[in-house]
């Protein structure tokens, strides 16, 4: 959660809430969203929901996104929701949500015209957008695919964790040829756009998740996580492939232990990695560039132009009406 208060073209976060519930757990295995994932997010909502009212916003959208589009009880865990907190979650679209990334996160992107690619690694899903940019404007979505594979539900399908070296290799194996084969229509679609690309401008991509910030993370070697060190840091690709590679071999013990990951997102991030080097393989840029925001920052610059669009509305009908009462 992110409240923010306008502050010209941009804003200023006044207060923010993050908290890893894995709403998706067991999504896989039985089309359902489980009594204790929807407790523990219900949780979270609640603490998110006393924020909203002590903070008295008069403006908001909620979202939710793969998990509750694809389990069979989404729709009435949104309303359990709205009973509990007040909140109304809206349960956006793929397209939806990858628009709110590029939106949210775009700004980042390296300078330069022509495509680029935007992707977003979630719990359930991950979002791919081809964009086109041109004059630091929003870029325009030339293409985009979500597949149903994020850090959690790759995670699940491919089961639980060996104990031996050559058994994680063929997991991770296995989980990057998964990701492969949901981007292969993607991957023909845009297999145009990397011919057009001049002879020597370099490919530009722009990731946002906890999966890039994570790795970004280990690789400057930071004892506690920092956003302002990580948000719109520039990492070479070798860099992240050899990190996502390491971590692959770890054993569970030995991720927990690294400074950024812990117990929280030490069985996760390993999909986060697979899912990772897949994209490296589809769009062979050089260098990525690392988003701590997204889907949240767009929905509050979807939410100051609507609000603007809306004044500037009103004051135009001020002063129709001042003008004809004259």
């Amino acid at each position: 959660m992110l409240i923010a208060r306008p502050a010209g073209e941009h804003f200023v976060v006044i207060d923010a809430f993050s908290r890893v519930v894995r709403l998706g757990e067991g999504l896989a295995q039985t089309g359902r969203l489980s009594d204790a994932a929807m407790d523990r997010a219900l949780g979270a909502l609640q603490i998110c929901a006393d924020k909203l009212r002590r903070r008295g916003v008069h403006l908001a959208r909620s979202v939710a996104t793969e998990a509750c589009r694809r389990a069979e009880n989404g729709p009435a865990f949104i309303e359990r929701v709205y009973e509990q907190t007040g909140i109304r979650l809206d349960i956006i679209s793929a397209k939806e949500e990858a628009r709110l990334a590029v939106l949210g996160c775009h700004l980042l992107l390296e300078a330069g015209d022509g495509p680029a690619m935007i992707f977003d690694i979630g719990g359930g899903s991950t979002e791919l957008v081809l964009v086109e940019s041109m004059n630091g404007q929003v870029p325009r979505i030339r293409d985009w695919q979500s597949v149903p594979w994020g850090v959690v539900s790759l995670t699940e399908t491919c089961g639980e964790e060996p104990d031996t070296a050559t058994g994680r290799a063929a997991r991770y194996a296995r989980m990057r040829q998964l990701v492969r084969d949901s981007l292969a229509p993607f991957a023909e679609r845009i297999a145009a756009a990397l011919r057009d690309e001049p002879a020597g401008l370099p490919l530009r991509l722009l990731g946002t998740s906890g999966t890039v910030t994570t790795l970004a993370s280990l690789h400057l070697d930071l004892p506690q996580y920092d956003r302002r060190a990580v948000d719109g840091l520039i990492v070479p690709a070798e860099s992240m492939r050899g990190i996502s590679s390491s971590l692959a071999d770890m054993t569970p013990d030995q991720r927990r232990a690294l400074p950024c990951i812990g117990r929280e997102r030490s069985d996760l991030v390993v999909a986060g990695c697979a899912i990772l080097e897949t994209i490296l393989d589809l769009w062979p840029a050089d260098r990525l560039g690392v988003a701590d925001r997204g889907i949240r920052e767009g929905i509050l610059r979807s939410l100051m132009s609507a609000e603007g669009a809306g004044e500037r509305t009103r004051a135009a009908l001020r002063r129709i009406k001042r003008e004809g009462a004259k």
